[in-house]
Formats: structure tokens, C-alpha cells, sequence
């Protein structure tokens, strides 16, 4: 492949973690794992809430639905609770977006849209990514 004209992941971002509740899942993480949550935040568009911790360079997220028609209950209710989806860190989503798209990739965002902590987001379809919901972030202030 042409490395020029690929998408290169800069590193993992995070690991989306789908949970029922914040409120139980937050003291497994801090009191077992010996993780600090650093950050609580709600993002009201995408009907989730969030809880963030840090393992050496890479977060973890573990997202709380905050309806039951987000994206985040359907998950759970099909699935149960679990890892939902893998974060990988880009330079221009909308180039890597471009580039996927190209590549026949089913894209669940054609654009990117704000996500947690302020980063552009933006979903690939698991049919087209090895049964993975693969999200890909870019801090616009880097």
C-alpha cells in the first residue's frame, strides 16, 4: 500500500467501554485497578455520559447512556455491557474519512462531529472494519 495515501493512526486514543452505570462502574476501575477518573462529562447530542482514566498514554472511556434510544443502550441491551469501540488518533479526520471511503470503508460519519474532551470524531461501520466500531479522534487544538 502507499504509505502516502494511507490513513496512519498516530496511536491509540482510547477504548470505549459501554457500562449500565457510571456510578458502579467508576469505583471497580479506581478502587481495583488503581485508576483516577479525571474527567466526568456529558455529551447531551450523543445521549451518553462519560468517565475518563488514563493507562500510560492510551484512556480508557466508559460510556453511561443517558436515554434509552442512544446508541450506547442499544448496545448494551444487544450485546450487554462491554468494550464498544477502539479510538485511534489521526491528523485530519476528515482526510483519513476521505481516504476510508476510498477504500470502500461504510462510513457512519461523513464528517467529523465534536466528541468528549473537545476532540472531532467520527465512526466507521464494524461491517467494513473486522466486526470493530472503530472511532477516529483529532485534538483540534494539536
Amino acid at each position: 500500500m502507499n504509505k502516502k495515501n494511507s490513513m496512519k493512526p498516530t496511536h491509540i486514543e482510547h477504548l470505549g467501554i459501554a457500562v449500565n452505570s457510571l456510578n458502579e462502574a467508576i469505583p471497580f476501575f479506581e478502587k481495583v485497578l488503581g485508576l483516577e477518573c479525571y474527567s466526568v462529562e456529558e455529551v447531551a447530542d450523543q445521549k451518553v455520559k462519560t468517565a475518563f482514566f488514563k493507562v500510560g498514554q492510551t484512556k480508557i472511556e466508559l460510556l453511561e447512556a443517558t436515554a434509552p434510544e442512544s446508541s450506547i443502550a442499544k448496545f448494551i441491551e444487544k450485546k450487554g455491557q462491554g468494550v464498544h469501540h477502539v479510538a485511534f488518533a489521526v491528523e485530519g479526520v476528515q482526510k483519513a474519512l476521505d481516504f476510508v471511503a476510498e477504500q470502500g470503508v461504510t462510513l457512519i460519519d461523513k464528517a467529523p462531529r465534536k466528541g468528549a474532551e473537545g476532540l472531532n470524531i467520527a465512526f466507521l461501520h464494524p461491517r467494513s472494519t473486522c466486526g470493530i466500531l472503530m472511532e477516529l479522534c483529532e485534538n483540534p487544538n494539536k
